[in-house]
């Protein structure tokens, strides 16, 4: 079984979206989801003080032009429904917590105790949505992504570090354009390394013969900072 290191195309920056306008008191939002459900993608809470988010090449690089798009959309709310029962997935701890993931911009202002409301009116049946097409410039992501400084130096000011909220079963992720462009690489290198070491090395659910991540931040005072780690890891069982 082969699977080869597939570049990163037009196509993987290009994606079928749902736009729904919803009010919420006097205010009204706009949010981004996945026009169809993401099948192999899934986050936890893990009880190690760290987020672990697990894909596969398709839905992962998904994933990642929608953490480019967040970038892109600074009145938006991204919307990802990750909620995946551990039992569900092989390799993942059964005292994970599930989550769902909002990426937003930090220009959109959204209070995260808001949210489990307007929830509700975007899974209305009668809501009103449109489904469009995104297209992202290819200059969004670098080159080669292997070539990311993985070992880049800490950020004093925490500028672009992503502002982390849990509410309703959800992760809010807040930030600049910057730190939400700044992370979608890492997500796209896991779709191209996985799936080659998922073809060609041993792997036994829950053991260490081959693992394939990337963590967001590689900053030694993150912790100490109140962030916590996110984690990238690729999910073998969705290779088969």
């Amino acid at each position: 079984m082969t699977a080869s290191r597939a570049a990163l195309t037009r196509d993987s920056l290009r994606l079928k979206i749902t736009v729904q306008l919803v009010r919420l008191g006097d205010e009204e939002y706009r949010v981004i989801s996945p026009s169809k459900p993401l099948k192999n993608g899934a986050l936890y809470k893990h009880k190690s003080d760290q987020y672990n988010m697990y894909v596969d090449r398709t839905d992962g690089r998904r994933i990642g032009a929608l953490w480019l798009l967040a970038a892109r959309s600074p009145r938006s709310l991204v919307y990802l429904p990750m909620r995946t029962p551990a039992k569900e997935l092989g390799g993942v701890h059964e005292d994970e917590t599930p989550l769902d993931l909002v990426l937003a911009h930090r220009a959109v202002q959204f209070r995260p105790s808001r949210w489990k409301k307007l929830r509700a009116r975007i899974r209305a049946g009668n809501a009103p949505r449109e489904v469009r097409t995104a297209r992202l410039p290819e200059g969004d992501l670098p080159a080669d992504t292997r070539e990311i400084n993985y070992a880049a130096p800490s950020d004093p000011e925490n500028r672009n570090l992503l502002h982390q909220h849990v509410h309703a079963e959800t992760l809010f992720l807040t930030g600049s354009t910057t730190a939400l462009r700044e992370a979608a690489p890492h997500i796209f290198t896991v779709t191209e390394e996985g799936p080659p070491a998922a073809a060609t090395e041993l792997y036994i659910s829950g053991g260490c013969n081959y693992h394939v991540c990337r963590s967001l931040y590689h900053w030694p005072d993150l912790y100490a900072h109140g962030w916590e780690q996110i984690h990238v890891e690729f999910c073998p069982p969705w290779s088969r």
